[in-house]
């Protein structure tokens, strides 16, 4: 299935490359949950800092049936291992959201 995906850049200009990176990626979200909704990437340039350079910073809203994912604090230098670290993590989040779903994860038992 085709999942919807919303990309926005913040200042810096659109970059064909990195949008492209970001569908691949956005794409291969259903093998993580069965029922990936839609997917929001913003990707931004923050201010340079005196001793890094840039710094890009991605976030990822994804929605299941079910739940949100949500991932805010992935950032790099270069905008390609920050988008990498993002859909990774949100790989993780979305796996451990339908092991919960299909209650795969055992619980305590209160004692």
């Amino acid at each position: 299935m085709e999942t919807p995906i919303q990309i926005t850049f913040h200042g810096m200009e659109n970059s064909a490359a990195l949008e492209t990176a970001i569908r691949n990626r956005a794409a291969k979200l259903d093998r993580f949950h069965p029922h990936v909704m839609s997917c929001r990437a913003v990707v931004e340039e923050e201010a340079r800092h005196k001793n890094q350079g840039k710094l890009f910073v991605v976030r990822l809203d994804i929605k299941v049936a079910g739940g949100e994912v949500a991932v805010n604090r992935e950032h790099n230098e270069d905008a390609f291992v920050a988008v990498r670290d993002a859909f990774d993590a949100a790989r993780r989040q979305l796996e451990d959201l339908a092991r919960r779903q299909r209650g795969a994860v055992k619980s305590r038992e209160p004692g």
